[in-house]
């Protein structure tokens, strides 16, 4: 293999960056030249592709987001789209591609290998954290920080105002999120959408630490769970404390990557290489019981994530 390329597709996350720079230094290590596409697959389709170099991927392990941008490319999910990008493929002659990205990229990338045969390689970029058959997706441990940065924060202000604050994460249809930043940060209920919850259940609670002389209550709410301020308003109604709503949003994705980030997201990245080196051609890297494996990407493509349970109801146990 002489010639590979790379891209970041769907929604961006810190680490990106160092898997980036893994794929390009060990790609050139082994004497492979390595094509940064811009723009994720709507990149792809327009040409947007460049060579990089050492210097191409210099002082990027410590910045947040993607240097090669992303985007969502509806054009990609098109027979048409498809086609435009494997004219690329042949015009820069690339013979193998790294996606870094979520289920969404990674269902693109099978389909892109089963009508063109061209070798691909998934690496999980994505701070939900909800990709099959990976403990770890590139992101969730600085958008978790972050969230748990937010919430010590948070709890300054409802400490003095004696506040109940409602902080709804990110996440989609899965409380990976919520549910690991709840626990980190000693939440008083966490919403997930796996979960089905109570309102008197949550405004229980809330009156029980009340009684005990509580000043302030945490809830998080993955973002497909509920709506925030519904259950704001029937907090309040119920109870009659002032109850706030605050929507992190995109401050989740953004951020220099934390330390462990950079070391995964450099693993993840120099493994992609190997496995194209090695002939794989649809395969996912991912992080099994802290190790780095190679995953079949129809899974992650095809299957929904279950959410640790236990994890849940140690939450719960432990917010009493």
């Amino acid at each position: 293999m002489q010639r590979i390329a790379v891209l970041t597709s769907g929604g961006d996350s810190s680490g990106m960056n160092p898997a980036i720079r893994a794929v390009t230094r060990k790609a050139i290590y082994h004497g492979i030249e390595v094509i940064g596409i811009k723009r994720g697959y709507t990149g792809f389709i327009e040409g947007e592709m460049s060579l990089l170099n050492l210097g191409s991927v210099a002082d990027i392990i410590q910045r947040g987001g993607t240097m090669l941008f992303s985007a969502r490319s509806e054009e990609f999910r098109t027979p048409e789209g498809r086609k435009k990008a494997f004219e690329n493929v042949e015009r820069f002659g690339i013979q193998g591609l790294i996606v870094i990205g979520g289920d969404g990229s990674f269902r693109g990338a099978r389909q892109f290998h089963k009508e063109f045969g061209l070798p691909i390689i998934g690496v999980p970029g994505t701070i939900d954290n909800d990709i099959v058959g990976t403990d770890y997706s590139i992101g969730f441990d600085t958008a978790i920080n972050t969230v748990v940065d937010a919430i010590n924060k948070i709890r300054d202000t409802a400490t003095s105002h004696e506040r109940t604050f409602i902080v709804e994460v990110m996440g989609r249809d899965t409380g990976f999120i919520a549910l690991t930043a709840g626990l980190a940060a000693g939440a008083e209920s966490i919403l997930i959408p796996e979960k089905p919850f109570s309102i008197n259940d949550i405004c229980h609670k809330l009156m029980q630490g009340h009684k005990r002389g509580k000043l302030h209550s945490i809830i998080l709410v993955a973002e497909g769970a509920s709506d925030s301020f519904d259950v704001a308003s029937q907090i309040k109604e119920k109870t009659g404390f002032d109850t706030k709503v605050i929507i992190l949003g995109h401050l989740q994705r953004g951020g220099a990557p934390t330390a462990y980030e950079r070391v995964i997201g450099s693993c993840m990245g120099a493994k992609a290489v190997e496995l194209l080196r090695n002939g794989e051609v649809l395969k996912m890297v991912g992080m099994q019981a802290g190790k780095i494996v190679a995953l079949d990407i129809e899974d992650s493509a095809l299957k929904k994530k279950p959410i640790d349970m236990d994890m849940y109801d140690l939450a719960n146990i432990l917010s009493i």
